[in-house]
């Protein structure tokens, strides 16, 4: 069995959105399995790590940085974007104006991070819509269809419960290892020829992980 230091790959991850959408119950709640006991607003950055098998590709080992969301921390977190390949965008299913903000956030990842880094809008604190689901604000079809406007992989989720936490950050590194393993192919296959003919394998598309 592979050690924990033993690993394929090493992917960067960052998780971005505003205050208070979740962000550091997801990752507490996916590397520790519990949540924060005493939750403070995350100042700066913070990161973790964890070994992860993937059901393909071998074994990742990834770096997961929690991002502060209130502005004035704006120009720290964005630095922390470079060598990114992959992000959760998160917003709260019960606040609206924090999926409007989703615009914004995924503009600094597009202007800061990789250039094919790998996105997925994460709508977060489902558990308080199962619980009363007159406080939802932003519906599931809409920001599944915005994401998918988008090029996005798209879930909800709930920190609380559990909910899609494990899928949010495991499909998220499986997707990487197939976006660069797909790049690093065609790049190959491009300058492959034989007979004038041009070699090259098209994978069909991977769907964007949804869930209902």
């Amino acid at each position: 069995m592979a050690g924990q230091d033993e690993y394929d790959h090493l992917y960067k991850i960052i998780l971005v959105g505003d205050a208070t959408v979740g962000k550091t119950h997801l990752l507490s709640r996916y590397i520790k399995g519990t949540l924060p006991k005493a939750p403070t607003a995350t100042i700066g950055v913070e990161f973790a790590t964890r070994t992860v098998p993937l059901a393909v590709g071998g074994t990742v080992k990834a770096q997961i940085w929690d991002t502060a969301g209130q502005e004035r921390y704006r120009a720290i977190t964005s630095a922390h974007y470079r060598r990114a390949v992959g992000a959760l965008l998160v917003y709260d299913v019960t606040k609206a104006q924090t999926f409007q903000n989703c615009t914004k956030w995924l503009e600094d990842l597009r202007n800061n991070a990789e250039p094919d880094i790998v996105v997925m809008v994460v709508g977060n604190k489902v558990d308080l819509v199962e619980k009363d689901p007159s406080l939802r604000q932003v519906p599931f079809e809409q920001a599944q269809a915005w994401a998918q406007s988008k090029s996005l992989m798209f879930y909800e989720s709930s920190a609380v419960t559990s909910f899609n936490v494990k899928h949010i950050f495991e499909d998220l590194l499986q997707e990487i290892y197939t976006q660069r393993t797909k790049v690093k192919s065609d790049r190959y296959n491009d300058n492959s020829t034989q007979g004038g003919m041009q070699l090259r394998h098209n994978p069909p598309q991977r769907q964007a992980g949804c869930c209902t």
